[in-house]
C-alpha cells in the first residue's frame, strides 16, 4: 500500500480500467457471490462487457471491493450498469471536461429548475463515481481527485447561478449587457471559501460560500432593491444545489462563514462585508480569507472585493494585538497537552492530533504572520503553501516533504472514510474490527498494517506542529529580570511582561495579581499556603496566559479562590503539574458549576492528575472494578453512601472536564456517564438488597430487577440527568413470606424494598444526593405501585399500556438483576415491541403526543435542544415510531439507543439515506452541544447572557467557527428535522 496513490499521468489517454494500480483487499469470499449475484441480474451485453473490463489487473477487486466496503458506491454502480461501462473505457481527464461541458450547456438549455436539478445531479453522481474509481484505482494521486471535486464543485455553483440570473432576466429584473452571460457586471459576488476556495475539495465536502453585492454596479431594472433581490437569488441557488430529489443532491451549501450569520442575510452589500470586517474580523476569518477565491458571478466585482479585503487578513507589522491574534488562533486550534492523544479507534484524521488541520494550521499561522511583507506567501492550496515556505525558508525542505507526505496520505483516509455512505465524516471506526474493514478498503492486508503507516504520519504532524510553537514561552518569566507581582499596575515592567505574555488589560491583571498576595482571602489564612502560592503565583500567571481568554481566566481563577475554603493541597498539585492550569482556567471560565464542585471538593482534581485522565474512557469493567475498590472499605453504611457520592461527583467532573476541552466525543460522554450510573445502580441494588434482608429476610425464590428507562436506558446521558427507573420482581406466591426477624409479605416486602432503594440515591449526606429518581415509567405511573411484578407488567404492557408507554418502552433496559430473570424481562419487552400496529393508529398517537409536549413545554426557543421544533424530541418520536411500526416485520431495528435506530431504519430500507443523514446529524449536533449546556447551565441557555468562554466552547462543539455560525446552523438543522418528522408522521 503506497502512502499516496502513484497516479498514472504517463498513461493519459488510455482506458481506465486500463490505469488501475492498486485496489481494496479482498479478504471475504462473500463479496464475489455479491458481485457475481449482480452481474447475473444485468442483461447478457452489458455483464459481458463489464466482464471484459474486469479481466483488467486491479479492476475486479476494485469493483468487488466496492461492493463488500462502500454501500453508497455500490448503489451508484447498481443504478447504471450502462454507467459504469461509460466509466471504464473512458480516458478519465477528457470524460471529467466532457461531463462539466455537457452538463453546463444541458443547464443552459433547460425548460424549467427541475430540469436543472436532475441535470446536475446525474452530473455529480457520474463525477462522484468517476473519482472514486480514480482514488480508489491510484489513478489519479489525491491532489487531482481533490483538484476534480473542485471542479465539479465550482461549476456546479456556476451553473445554478446562471440559471437564477437568465431567470430573472426573463421576467425583466435583470438587464444583462450580455444575456448568455448574465453575471457579468450584475454585482453579484460569490466566494468559495475552506477547501473549495483551495481547489482541495474532499470527497463528500460541504462547499462553503459567501455572497457579497455591489448595489452600485448592478444590471439591475431601476425598480428593483438590490438586497431583497440577491437574497431571493441566493436562496434559489442553494436551493438547486442541495435539495435532496430523487437523484439525490449536487452539493450541501453552507453560508454561514459570512459576517455574523446569525443575524445577516444570506447575501450581503459589498460595503457593510468591509465594515464588519475593518472593525469586527476576528483571526479565523483573517485565515479563513486566505483560501477565498471569486468562483461564480460578477468576477471581476469579486476580484477587486478580494482585493480591498486585503489588508484585514495580511497585516504589515506585528504589533502586540496582531502577535495575540497568533496566540488565539494558537490556543482555538491546540488542544491541551496529553488531553487529546494520537489513536487509531476513533481518531479524527481532520481534527484530531496530528490530523489534517494541524498541517494546514501549520501553514497558516506562518502566512498570517509574514505573508503581509512577503506576497509570495499569498497561496490558496495548502501544499503550494507549505512549498513557498520552505524555498523561503520560513521552514526546512524536510519538514515540507514529511508534512506534504502526511497530508496526501491523510487526505485519502479521509476519503475513503467518506465513500462508505457519501457522509462528511473524518473519524475512524471505534472498534478494530470495523477498523480492520476499513483497513482492506484501503488496500492494507490487515488493521496492523494500516494502524503502523497511520501512526507514523500523525506523530510526524504533531512533531512539526508543536515545534513550530517552541518560542510560545519566550516572553514568559525565564527571559526578563524578576518581576515583583506585588507592585501592582503602577510598574511598568510588570505591565509590560503581562503585555508580553498576552495579556489585553494588564493593568487590570496586576492589580487582580496583588491582591491574590496581599489580601484577605480565607484560602490563605493559612501562611503556609500562602507562601506556597506567592512562590506558585510566576507560573500560574504563565499558565493563565496559556488559556483560550487570559484576562477571563484570571477573572475566573480569582472567583474560584474567593469560593475556595482550603486548597493548599490544590495550590501544590497544581504548582507541580502546571500544564493544568490553563485546563482549570477552561473550566472555571466555562463551567461555573464544575469550579464550585472543585472549590467545595479540591480533592476532585486527583482525578486530572491520574495519566489515565488522559487515555481512552473507561470501559464498564473498569469503572465496576474503581467503583469497588472506593467502597470496599467503608465502615458503615452512612460512608459508603459517602463514598458513592464522592465517586460520581468525581466521575462527573473528570467526564464534564473531558468535554470542555474536546477530548471526547458527546456519545462517549453519554456512555461514560451511562456507565457510571449503571455501576452506581447495581452497586446501591445489591447493598441496599443485603441490608434489608439482614432485617426482614427474603422470600422463596424472589427475584428484583432495576430497568433504566430514558436517557440511561438509551445510554444518553448528561451531567444533569436524572434516573428512569423501574423496578420488577417476582417470587414463590405459594410462599408469599420473607423469612427475617421482621417479615414481609409478598407486595408489601418489594415496595418498602424499592422505598429504602429510592431513598439510598435521593437522601442528601455531606456530599450530596446521588441521582433524582423518576419512576412515574412505571405501570399506571405515579397511581401505580412503585414495584411490580413481572407478571403485572406483561399483562399491563400487553393491554392497557398507551402508545406513549411503548414508545418509552423503545429504551427499555434490565442493568441489575440475574441473567435468568433479565432473559424473562427482556422476551417480555420484545413480545410487546414486535406486535403488529396500525402505521396510522401509531402515526397520529405519536404526532398527538408532540402536540401536547409542545403545548406544554412550547417549541418556539431554539436553543431548547429538546424541546424545539425539529428539536431532539423529534428525532426520539422519530426512532420511537419506526420501531413500533416495523419492528414486527423487521425485528433487527430495535435498539435502545436512538442513533442506532435510525442507522438501523437507513439499513433496512425503512428510511430514505438522506433524512437518515439529516437526523443523523442533527443527533450528534444536539448530543454535543447538549451536553455542554447540561454541565455549564443550571437553567434555560440565554445566548445574550452567556460568557464568552461558554460561546466558544459551544461553538467548538458545534465544530462551528463561532457561536454566531453555530446558531445559524442549528436553526437551519431544526428546521429540517422538523420537516422529515412532519413527511413521516403527519403524512400518514
Amino acid at each position: 500500500m503506497n502512502l499516496s496513490a502513484p497516479g498514472n499521468a504517463d498513461k493519459n489517454g488510455e482506458r481506465l480500467a486500463a490505469r488501475f494500480a492498486e485496489a481494496p483487499h479482498i479478504a471475504a469470499s462473500a463479496t464475489d457471490e455479491r458481485l457475481a449475484n449482480w452481474l447475473a441480474e444485468l442483461e447478457p451485453a452489458q455483464s459481458a462487457s463489464i466482464e471484459a473490463q474486469l479481466a483488467r489487473p486491479f479492476a475486479k477487486d476494485i469493483l468487488a471491493g466496492i461492493a463488500e466496503f462502500s454501500p453508497y458506491l455500490f448503489d451508484l454502480v447498481r443504478a447504471d450498469p450502462a454507467r459504469l461501462i461509460r466509466l471504464l473505457q473512458c480516458d478519465p481527464d477528457a470524460h471529467l471536461a466532457a461531463l462539466i461541458e455537457g452538463a453546463r450547456g444541458a443547464v443552459f438549455a433547460a425548460a424549467d429548475e427541475a430540469e436543472v436539478m436532475r441535470v446536475l445531479r446525474r452530473m455529480k453522481a457520474e463525477t462522484a463515481l468517476l473519482t472514486a474509481l480514480c482514488d480508489i484505482g491510484g489513478v489519479w494521486p489525491v491532489m487531482r481527485v481533490t483538484a476534480a471535486l473542485t471542479d465539479v464543485a465550482v461549476s456546479s455553483v456556476q451553473a445554478a447561478l446562471q440559471f437564477m440570473l437568465r431567470q430573472e432576466a426573463a421576467r425583466g429584473k435583470l438587464s444583462p449587457s450580455n444575456p448568455e452571460a448574465p453575471e457579468e457586471g450584475c454585482g453579484l459576488i460569490v466566494l468559495a471559501m475552506g477547501k473549495m476556495g483551495a481547489g482541495e475539495l474532499n470527497y463528500s465536502s460541504d462547499i462553503d460560500l459567501i455572497v457579497f453585492f455591489d448595489p452600485e454596479a448592478t444590471t439591475l431594472a431601476p425598480d428593483i432593491e438590490p438586497q431583497p433581490f440577491f437574497v431571493r437569488v441566493t436562496q434559489g441557488m442553494a436551493r438547486i444545489l442541495q435539495q435532496r430529489t430523487y437523484d439525490g443532491y449536487v452539493f450541501r451549501v453552507d453560508l454561514r462563514l459570512r459576517p455574523d450569520p446569525s443575524s445577516t442575510q444570506v447575501a450581503i452589500s459589498r460595503d457593510a462585508a468591509l465594515n464588519y470586517y475593518e472593525r469586527e474580523g476576528r483571526t479565523w476569518e483573517r485565515a479563513a480569507m486566505i483560501k477565498a477565491r471569486a468562483c461564480a458571478g460578477d468576477s471581476r466585482a469579486g476580484e477587486a472585493l478580494l482585493a480591498e479585503i486585503a489588508p484585514f487578513v495580511w497585516r504589515k507589522h506585528l504589533d502586540f494585538a496582531a502577535l495575540a491574534d497568533v496566540h488565539d488562533m494558537k490556543r482555538q486550534m491546540q488542544t491541551y497537552r496529553g488531553q487529546s492523544e494520537i489513536a487509531v479507534e476513533g481518531h479524527n484524521v481532520k481534527v484530531g492530533r496530528g490530523g489534517i488541520r494541524e498541517i494546514e494550521f501549520f501553514a497558516q499561522t506562518q502566512q498570517l504572520i509574514a505573508g503581509g511583507r512577503h506576497p509570495e506567501l499569498r497561496v490558496r492550496p495548502t501544499l503550494a503553501a507549505l512549498d513557498v515556505l520552505a524555498s523561503s525558508n520560513w521552514i526546512t525542505r524536510e519538514a515540507r516533504d514529511e508534512l506534504t507526505t502526511a497530508y496526501e496520505f491523510l487526505r485519502r483516509v479521509e476519503h475513503r472514510l467518506q465513500m462508505i455512505a457519501d457522509e462528511q465524516t473524518h473519524a475512524l471506526p471505534e472498534d478494530k474490527e470495523a477498523v480492520e474493514r476499513f483497513a482492506w478498503f484501503f488496500g492494507y492486508e490487515n488493521r496492523a498494517a494500516f494502524a503502523r503507516d497511520l501512526l507514523r504520519q500523525l506523530e510526524i504532524v504533531q512533531g512539526h506542529y508543536e515545534k513550530l510553537f517552541e518560542g510560545d514561552d519566550s516572553n514568559g518569566t525565564a527571559n526578563l529580570p524578576a518581576i515583583d507581582y506585588r507592585a501592582g499596575p503602577e510598574d511598568s515592567r510588570l505591565l509590560q511582561h503581562l503585555t508580553g505574555l498576552g495579556f489585553k488589560k494588564p493593568a487590570a491583571v496586576a492589580q487582580t495579581v496583588r491582591d491574590w498576595i496581599t489580601g484577605d482571602y480565607r484560602v490563605f489564612r493559612n501562611e503556609q499556603t500562602r507562601s506556597a502560592f506567592v512562590e506558585f503565583v510566576p507560573a500560574l500567571i504563565d499558565g493563565l496566559a496559556h488559556a483560550e481568554e487570559p484576562d477571563r481566566a484570571v477573572a475566573a481563577f480569582d472567583h474560584f479562590l474567593q469560593a475556595l475554603q482550603r486548597g493548599g493541597r490544590l495550590i501544590t498539585l497544581l504548582s507541580q503539574n502546571r500544564d493544568l492550569v490553563a485546563l482549570v482556567a477552561l473550566v472555571l471560565g466555562a463551567a461555573p458549576r464544575l469550579g464550585e464542585m472543585l472549590a467545595r471538593q479540591p480533592q476532585l482534581m486527583d482525578g486530572l492528575i491520574d495519566p489515565r485522565f488522559f487515555g481512552a474512557m473507561p470501559d464498564k469493567q473498569e469503572l465496576s472494578a474503581r467503583l469497588a475498590a472506593t467502597v470496599r472499605d467503608a465502615d458503615s453504611y452512612e460512608e459508603f453512601l459517602d463514598r458513592l457520592r464522592l465517586f460520581g461527583q468525581e466521575s462527573l467532573f473528570l467526564i464534564g472536564t473531558r468535554i470542555l476541552s474536546g477530548t471526547v466525543s458527546a456519545q462517549q460522554a453519554s456512555t461514560a456517564f451511562a456507565d457510571v450510573a449503571e455501576g452506581i445502580v447495581y452497586t446501591v441494588h445489591g447493598l441496599v438488597a443485603d441490608r434489608f434482608a439482614a432485617q426482614h429476610g427474603r422470600i422463596k425464590d424472589q427475584e428484583t430487577a432495576i430497568i433504566a428507562m430514558g436517557r440511561l436506558g438509551g445510554r444518553e446521558m448528561t451531567a444533569s440527568s436524572d434516573l428512569d427507573l423501574i423496578l420488577l420482581y417476582d417470587f414463590d406466591s405459594e410462599n408469599p413470606d420473607s423469612d427475617g426477624p421482621k417479615s414481609l409479605q409478598g407486595a408489601h416486602y418489594f415496595a418498602r424494598f424499592t422505598q429504602r432503594l429510592i431513598s439510598a440515591f435521593t437522601t442528601r449526606t455531606n456530599y450530596g444526593v446521588l441521582y433524582e429518581i423518576d419512576m412515574r415509567l412505571r405501570p399506571s405511573g405515579r397511581a401505580g405501585p412503585v414495584a411490580s411484578s413481572i407478571a403485572s407488567f406483561a399483562d399491563y404492557q400487553a393491554s392497557e399500556a398507551w402508545t406513549w408507554e411503548h414508545m418509552a418502552l423503545t429504551r427499555a433496559r434490565v442493568v441489575s438483576g440475574s441473567p435468568e430473570f433479565r432473559e424473562r424481562i427482556e422476551r417480555v419487552i420484545r413480545e410487546v415491541l414486535t406486535r403488529r400496529r396500525e402505521v396510522a393508529i401509531i402515526a397520529s398517537d405519536v404526532a398527538d403526543m408532540r402536540r401536547a409536549i409542545a403545548q406544554e413545554k412550547g417549541e418556539t426557543d431554539y436553543w431548547d435542544l429538546k424541546y424545539a421544533a425539529g428539536g431532539m424530541v423529534d428525532i426520539d418520536f422519530i426512532a420511537q415510531y419506526l420501531q413500533l411500526v416495523h419492528a414486527h416485520a423487521k425485528p433487527e431495528i430495535l435498539d435502545v439507543s436512538t442513533m442506532q435506530v435510525l442507522d438501523n431504519a437507513a439499513k433496512l430500507g425503512l428510511l430514505a439515506q438522506s433524512e437518515a443523514e439529516i437526523l443523523r446529524a442533527a443527533a450528534r449536533l444536539y448530543h454535543d452541544l447538549t451536553q455542554i449546556l447540561r454541565l455549564c447551565v443550571s437553567d434555560r441557555f440565554k445566548p445574550e447572557t452567556a460568557g464568552v468562554d461558554l460561546q466558544r466552547v459551544m461553538a467548538r462543539a458545534g465544530d462551528a467557527p463561532d457561536f454566531s455560525s453555530l446558531e445559524a446552523r442549528v436553526k437551519e438543522t431544526q428546521g429540517e428535522v422538523r420537516r422529515v418528522f412532519t413527511a413521516l408522521l403527519e403524512g400518514q
